[in-house]
């Protein structure tokens, strides 16, 4: 992912605050502009397009809050606004939600939960942004002549006609959305609603009453009453991604509702039924979070009836090539270019390449390469997408080269140590404090690496 696709506005009238962020979200590889107060930000918005603005709350004139009404209102409805508040309450975040933010950050906090707000931002866009074509994506996995995801297809055409909880692991990237979307389409239930909620999206003090709704004055703020996800998929499917990122007092609610089938709003007493059928995905470990007491055991025996596990795809190779022709023809139709070809040394990197970032990440390269394809439509890799062209990574990590020269000891440790610090920063989707901990080096280690070996932090 390169995220300087991401422009960030930093709205805040005290310039050390908007120089802090600014240095802060540059190193992290964000494009960011700064502006000193509400009004400004709305006139810059009427001339540039921002992904994310982060705003402080309490201003001169016009505070964040106000900001963000007037943001929503002039029809930014795709900007996500993050507002950053020396006064944390769940009144002010309650208030702040009902009027579109996305999150907020309370200054004094590690400068990390600001970041990780930013990442779930991203996901949400990149979520939004996804044009997500099911039939042509399920193509992948019918038509797969790789003999586990064969049996993952006759999997989920086994279990799609049953209620059973279904979880489906693997990977971020192997197409988990794309399955689960698949077990509904095929399923009795069809015809009703396919409601998809990613659990790493919301604040953990939001989830409850996004996943089981709330009564008008269940808390200060809630002026109305609303229908949460549970009910909304009510007779249909309801797609848990990302589960192991719920907090345990949320999991023990989930688990009466698969107990019982019933729930209350919050702030109700009445008790609702629900026929509705779970299907869970994570790319994480559970046996693993469990031991660590961040994943009830009780739970995962509900939710895993049935436990679908997608291959990543290095060890699906054969797929690779009918993939990249497939998103070859799906870019071609959208953005119009004909004639696509690529030329040899790039599809030959592409059928060697490890893909730590699985099906999305060569569906990204693919797209980008169109994008970025000149009038004759040759698509080829450019130094700028962080790939050493003259090199493949192939499937064990290691380095094949392109001609027999042997390099020197220097350029292929640094080669070697570019593969690792992708690999891994793809494993932990950009996450430089989680990438560390992988490497079991210091953030600040990892930092200066990325720094020397001249690379973007974010890579997937």
């Amino acid at each position: 992912m390169d995220k300087r696709i991401y422009k960030i506005l930093i709205v805040d009238d005290e310039k050390d605050f908007r120089d802090t962020l600014k240095m802060l979200f540059d190193y992290e590889g964000y494009e960011t502009k700064c502006v000193s107060s509400g009004r400004e930000a709305l006139d810059t918005l009427k001339n540039e397009q921002f992904s994310i603005v982060v705003t402080d709350m309490m201003m001169d004139g016009m505070d964040g809050l106000e900001l963000l009404s007037q943001i929503k209102a002039q029809g930014h409805d795709e900007l996500e606004v993050i507002l950053a508040t020396g006064y944390g309450s769940i009144e002010t975040a309650v208030e702040a939600m009902k009027k579109g933010a996305f999150g907020y950050f309370i200054k004094g906090h590690d400068p990390d939960e600001l970041l990780h707000e930013l990442e779930k931002a991203i996901s949400v866009i990149e979520s939004r942004n996804r044009k997500y074509d099911y039939e042509s994506d399920a193509e992948a996995l019918v038509t797969s002549d790789n003999p586990a995801m064969k049996k993952v297809w006759d999997m989920i055409r086994s279990v799609a006609g049953s209620s059973a909880s279904v979880l489906i692991t693997g990977e971020s990237g192997t197409g988990k959305e794309i399955a689960a979307g698949e077990i509904h389409r095929l399923s009795t239930r069809r015809d009703m609603p396919f409601v998809a909620v990613n659990c790493q999206q919301f604040p953990q003090n939001l989830i409850e009453a996004e996943l089981f709704g709330y009564e008008k004055g269940a808390f200060t703020g809630a002026a109305e009453r609303r229908i949460g996800r549970l009910e909304q998929a009510n007779a249909g499917s309801l797609f848990l991604d990302e589960i192991g990122d719920m907090s345990l007092e949320i999991q023990v609610k989930l688990l009466r509702v698969l107990e019982t089938k019933k729930f209350e709003r919050l702030g109700s007493v009445k008790t609702i039924s629900t026929n509705v059928r779970i299907i869970s995905a994570t790319n994480q470990n559970l046996e693993k979070l469990i031991a660590q007491k961040a994943f009830r055991e009780d739970l995962l025996y509900r939710i895993n009836t049935i436990e679908i596990k997608i291959p990543p795809l290095r060890d699906r190779r054969e797929d690779i090539k009918p993939l990249i022709d497939l998103f070859v023809r799906k870019f071609s139709r959208e953005t119009g270019k004909k004639n696509l070809t690529i030329e040899p040394d790039t599809m030959r990197y592409l059928l060697h390449y490890d893909y730590p970032g699985n099906i999305r990440e060569l569906k990204n390269i693919i797209e980008r390469m169109t994008i970025l394809s000149g009038d004759d439509g040759t698509l080829k890799l450019s130094s700028d997408m962080g790939k050493a062209e003259p090199a493949v990574r192939s499937v064990d990590g290691g380095i094949a080269r392109a001609a027999e020269d042997v390099p020197s000891y220097k350029d292929a440790k640094r080669e070697f140590e570019t593969a690792y610090i992708e690999s891994v920063m793809a494993k932990c989707e950009g996450n430089i404090t989680k990438a560390a901990e992988m490497m079991n080096i210091s953030r600040r280690q990892l930092y200066n690496k990325i720094h020397e070996l001249d690379l973007e932090p974010d890579l997937k």
